[in-house]
């Protein structure tokens, strides 16, 4: 027999599951990006301020799914920041220039996310900045990798493992933010994104059913809606979903215009509306999921 995904529940100092007292909905939401904890050896070896350093979170994403718990379905959230550590990357992307001894060979230096400078340990924020005053030794980005990196992961499978096993199926809904312009880096710079981006890896990642459904969903709300691009899904999306065997990822990005100060990092006046187009997101996605192939 397979137990609540209550007992799963968990704080502590990296990550935070937040489960319904009895999972109903056979969907996991997680939030990578949103965390906010900057330990003070981390600002202090960045040239950046605070304030420039948080341009790269996906800032108050946990709020707006906070919902996810009360319609039958656990969510997952990183506490620490994604220029610290980036759990949506493989484990070992890393730019051998910004280490001042030679990386082991497993190590995977030619990533196009190594090269844009967003590898799991980032070398730049979201405008293009660099973070760091000098070189990191391997030792310590083998340490964020396994305090923080490897930890998170283990409990995303868990919660997926436990949904499939109850359910027969499971959909990853993973919950991200984009700027609301492209950037000097992105292929889209310079324009404007749509309210929403769905990834689901071209295809690939869940059953062309849900994605078509959550897409028709946030139509009917009024919101505008992009597939793929400029965001397809990264490493959670193409290494989680399955389809084929009942295991479906889907990517959502949200135009942080919809509901922040993108400069001050500070939630607007939008931000109540866009939490109830969530929750009716969220409500609608646990109804999709139930329908969602087996394999």
């Amino acid at each position: 027999m397979v137990s609540d995904l209550a007992v799963l529940s968990t704080v502590d100092s990296s990550l935070a599951v937040l489960a319904p007292p009895r999972q109903t909905a056979p969907v996991v939401f997680a939030s990578p990006h949103s965390g906010n904890q900057y330990s003070p050896g981390f600002v202090a070896a960045s040239r950046l301020d605070p304030l420039t350093l948080r341009r790269s979170e996906d800032a108050f994403i946990d709020d707006l799914f906070a919902a996810a718990p009360s319609h039958g379905a656990p969510l997952l959230k990183a506490l620490f920041p994604r220029a610290y550590v980036d759990p949506n990357r493989e484990p070992w992307e890393l730019d051998p220039a910004m280490f001042a001894d030679a990386l082991p060979s497993f190590v995977n230096t030619n990533s196009p996310r190594v090269s844009a400078g967003l590898g799991t340990i980032a070398r730049i924020v979201g405008n293009g900045a660099e973070i760091y005053r000098g070189k990191l030794s391997f030792a310590d980005a083998r340490a964020r990798i396994e305090a923080l990196y490897h930890p998170y992961h283990a409990k995303l499978a868990a919660l997926l493992d436990a949904t499939h096993a109850r359910f027969g199926r499971c959909l990853l809904i993973d919950c991200h933010s984009m700027p609301s312009i492209g950037g000097p880096t992105d292929r889209d710079s310079g324009k404007r994104r749509a309210d929403f981006i769905l990834g689901d890896c071209f295809g690939s990642s869940c059953a062309p059913a849900i994605i078509d459904a959550v897409e028709a969903h946030l139509k009917a709300q009024g919101y505008a809606v992009g597939r793929n691009d400029p965001y397809a899904g990264g490493f959670v999306t193409r290494h989680y979903g399955r389809p084929q065997t009942g295991r479906h990822a889907l990517q959502i990005e949200v135009n942080r215009d919809l509901y922040m100060d993108e400069m001050r990092i500070e939630k607007n006046a939008g931000f109540a509306t866009l939490a109830r187009g969530i929750e009716a997101l969220i409500r609608r996605i646990a109804e999709i999921a139930q329908e969602a192939p087996t394999g």
